[in-house]
């Protein structure tokens, strides 16, 4: 670069102001300055060394002029280098812009060039592809043939042959794709189909495994084996995927699911069991067919076996899902579904059995029903054994009913009791429910037997209405039966048979208090039909007693003999019932003349006029309480049960000399008997005829004092069921002794 170039591209330099930099620094450093002066001028004795600070800062002064003429001489030649490298750049990019317009007009020229090139390239593109046409055209022409042919083969079931040839086919249909430039030919365009129908028939073949393995095992391993070269040959670039071995294994479950599990062979309602007992010999057999015929035909990643045993299972599922999908199954259905899959299908009866090699086994898989399947039929077997169950209960009670009305007697057993199936049938029918359920699983065990409880326990009160309308029928003469009371007593007897037969209802493990409802509803009904007894008791004896007390009762004892001939005539049949209800029975019977006794002496009738009567009237209360003892010793009352000494009690109230122990007696007579009443005493003391109004005050006011008493044990109830009127007092004999 010569001078003047660079005498042009010298910068000049601007004439304005100074720049704002340089003034800022001046202004600091004549600040500094003047400080630095003031400093020397406030010290005179620091003027002495003004000269040297004078030469310092002059030399510094030199310094800065010299850095600063350095840097600015450096930034004017970095400025001049810029701009001359610019102008170098822009006068190459102006020769580069030249070159590549030259290249842009040798390229158009190329370009039209080539257009007249391309019919040239499509005849020499011609001229191949007939080369190569003429060359294929003998193999071409064979093709139609050749398709007849291989159609032949599969409609034959020649699958091995079939494939051998579709290969060939497809093999010159791939030559001539390439050598003809991917052009198509319309005589390859049946292949497509060809080969499709080759795979149906490899399915078809697969989905008849276990008939062909028995029939035709040949069939089955040519089958196969196409399956397994067609799984091996690499696939032409554009082509899908002919995926047979899939094909073939899903021809394999579906052919095997078909067979067994067709939807056409869903069972009927109530057909259920038969099905599954004729599943139980089917799957086992199927799978030893597939060990021992149908494994061997194909190759061991199959795992034939275990493909059996899988694909059974699974369509043994859907199908239980789809039948507990349709209408609810009957209880039989349901115990046989529930009981088959929880202890027969996993047993070795079935899939179990030690015959079977581990690859069947399917304990591992999904379940046949779900949890809440099982719930579900779990709860339809209770309801639908509950409908039947009382539907049962219902026919044997009505049975039993329709017996009452009988002119015979009760049946009695080989013992003298009476007798009725009755009571073993209602027990039979529930226990034999229980240990049904019990063959299936714990939990509908107890779902059964908490129902049996239920359904008894309405059968008690069923049984418990009829007899209360029993009861209605004939005492209202609607429907008189000959043998009421033996019937009443025979169902005492049937009580009692059920409440010695209860214990067959317990189940091990369940608390015992389980029973105490049904055992309730037992003590219900005993007492319900002994207050029928009784009431019957008391319609015999109201009559007798309304002649008590008279001048007959006085004289002799023959009112009271015709009231124990009624008795001994009304429990004579007391002998046909069982122990302990038989006591029972004789007690309340007891208790029953004893009360009507207390209440015939309390409607004052009898009012004694002297020491005498009195002493007469105890020795006849003496000597009934005597009879009415030695007459229920003979009917079989235990003495521990004995109601009479109430009237020894009554005796030695109105034989009491000294009016002033009245009160004692009284409170004696409250000891023994809790239940006695201000009304009760008040009418026995009318008896005595001789008691003051004061005496009486006294002596009623001595039930008040001291604690309660306590009724003594084994003593029940007997002044609280007398009804104690207040009677008008009048002379002994008064109106019955003229």
């Amino acid at each position: 670069m010569d001078s003047t170039v660079k005498d042009k591209m010298q910068p000049t330099l601007p004439s304005g102001p100074e720049w704002p930099e340089q003034e800022k620094a001046e202004q600091l450093a004549r600040g500094a300055a003047l400080k630095w002066a003031s400093g020397i001028f406030y010290r005179p004795e620091q003027l002495a060394r003004l000269g040297q600070y004078r030469s310092r800062e002059a030399q510094r002064t030199c310094f800065l002029e010299a850095r600063i003429k350095s840097v600015v001489q450096s930034y004017l030649e970095g400025v001049q280098t810029g701009v001359w490298q610019l102008s170098q750049a822009l006068a190459a990019v102006q020769g580069a812009h030249e070159a590549l317009s030259q290249a842009h007009g040798l390229i158009q020229s190329m370009a039209q060039a080539s257009k007249s090139l391309e019919a040239l390239q499509e005849r020499v593109a011609q001229h191949k592809q007939l080369q190569a046409l003429s060359q294929l055209l003998p193999r071409l022409q064979a093709v139609p043939a050749s398709v007849t042919h291989t159609k032949m083969l599969i409609d034959t079931q020649q699958l091995l042959e079939a494939y051998a040839s579709l290969r060939e086919l497809e093999q010159l249909q791939e030559e001539a794709w390439v050598s003809l430039g991917g052009l198509e030919l319309p005589v390859f365009q049946g292949l497509g189909l060809l080969a499709e129908a080759l795979g149906h028939a490899v399915e078809a073949a697969a989905g008849a495994a276990g008939q062909l393995a028995r029939t035709n095992p040949s069939l089955l391993v040519a089958a196969i084996r196409v399956a397994e070269m067609e799984a091996r040959r690499p696939t032409p670039l554009g082509q899908v995927p002919r995926d047979w071995q899939q094909r073939c294994l899903q021809g394999l479950q579906a052919g095997l699911e078909q067979v067994h599990f067709g939807t056409t062979v869903l069972p009927e309602p109530g057909a259920l069991g038969e099905w599954l007992q004729a599943l139980q010999v089917a799957l086992p057999a199927e799978l030893a067919t597939a060990e021992a015929l149908v494994a061997p035909c194909c190759p061991p990643h199959y795992n034939v076996v275990q493909l059996w045993s899988h694909t059974l299972h699974s369509g043994l599922r859907r199908s239980l899902q789809q039948l507990l999908e349709g209408p609810e199954l009957e209880a039989a259905d349901a115990f046989a579904l529930l009981h088959w899959v929880l202890h027969v299908y996993l047993g070795q009866e079935m899939m179990g059995s030690l015959e079977l090699g581990p690859e069947a086994d399917v304990s591992q898989l999904e379940p046949l029903l779900t949890s809440g399947n099982i719930e579900k039929l779990e709860a339809t077997f209770v309801v639908k054994v509950q409908a039947n169950v009382a539907q049962w209960l219902q026919k044997a009670l009505d049975g039993e009913v329709a017996e009452w009305g009988r002119e015979q007697e009760p049946n009695t057993d080989p013992s003298g009791f009476y007798y009725s199936p009755m009571p073993a049938i209602v027990l039979q029918i529930l226990r034999e429910n229980i240990d049904l359920a019990s063959m299936v699983s714990e939990s509908l065990q107890h779902r059964v037997h908490g129902m049996a409880l239920s359904e008894l326990g309405t059968f008690l009160r069923s049984f418990s209405d009829a007899l209360m309308q029993f009861s209605q029928d004939h005492l209202s003469g609607e429907a008189p039966a000959p043998h009421y009371v033996s019937y009443l007593l025979a169902a005492l007897n049937y009580q009692s048979a059920l409440r010695a037969s209860l214990p067959v209802l317990h189940l091990d493990g369940v608390a015992p208090g389980v029973l105490a409802a049904v055992e309730a509803g037992l003590d219900e009904l005993q007492g319900k039909i002994c207050r029928l007894v009784l009431e019957a008791l008391q319609v015999v004896l109201r009559p007798l007693f309304a002649a008590l007390p008279s001048p007959q009762w006085l004289s002799g004892s023959e009112l009271l003999d015709g009231v124990c001939e009624q008795m001994c005539n009304f429990c004579r049949d007391f002998r046909h019932v069982r122990n302990p209800v038989v006591q029972v029975l004789l007690a309340e019977a007891e208790r029953t003349v004893v009360v009507q006794y207390l209440h015939a002496l309390m409607q004052g009738r009898l009012v004694c006029r002297s020491a005498d009567e009195r002493t007469q009237v105890a020795q006849c209360l003496q000597h009934d309480a005597a009879q009415f003892k030695e007459l229920f010793l003979s009917l079989g009352l235990e003495e521990t049960a004995h109601c009479t000494p109430v009237l020894l009690a009554v005796r030695e109230l109105l034989t009491l000399c000294d009016l002033t122990l009245l009160g004692v007696e009284v409170a004696g007579l409250q000891q023994q008997f809790p239940d006695v009443s201000e009304d009760h005493v008040s009418a026995l003391l009318d008896l005595r005829g001789d008691v003051s109004r004061e005496q009486r005050q006294a002596a009623l006011s001595s039930l008040g004092t001291g604690p309660p008493p306590s009724r003594p044990a084994g003593r029940r109830a007997l002044f609280s069921l007398v009804p104690a009127p207040t009677p008008s007092i009048s002379t002994c004999l008064s109106g019955l002794c003229s």
